[in-house]
């Protein structure tokens, strides 16, 4: 366990990243460094919205080719990257500034 909070604390001190969510296959978030005080729903709707974009674009590679399976994808748009690395039932988000941004 000790590794995998180290993990977590080296992938959140990257510079540029505003937060890192562990999410279920369901869009329930396990984990996460994104403030959920009050009314900001950022952590719920990033889990709930990119977990059906992960299941969607897993399902465009298995469709492409039914021996593949997605290990990564990252959408960008101009005021930010979401990154995602799947796993079976688990999903890792991280959503950082991009980088021209940070410079």
């Amino acid at each position: 366990m000790a590794e995998v909070e180290e993990r977590i604390a080296r992938i959140k001190n990257h510079k540029g990243v505003k937060g890192l969510l562990i999410v279920d296959e369901n869009g329930k978030f396990l984990r996460s460094t994104m403030s959920s005080s009050g009314n900001d729903t950022a952590p719920k709707q990033y889990a709930q919205k990119v977990t059906e974009l992960a299941k969607k674009a897993r399902s465009v590679v298995r469709d492409i080719d039914p021996l593949n399976d997605l290990t990564f994808f990252r959408v960008r748009s101009k005021r930010q990257e979401i990154m995602v690395a799947p796993d079976k039932n688990l999903f890792l988000i991280v959503i950082q500034q991009p980088q021209e941004d940070n410079e």
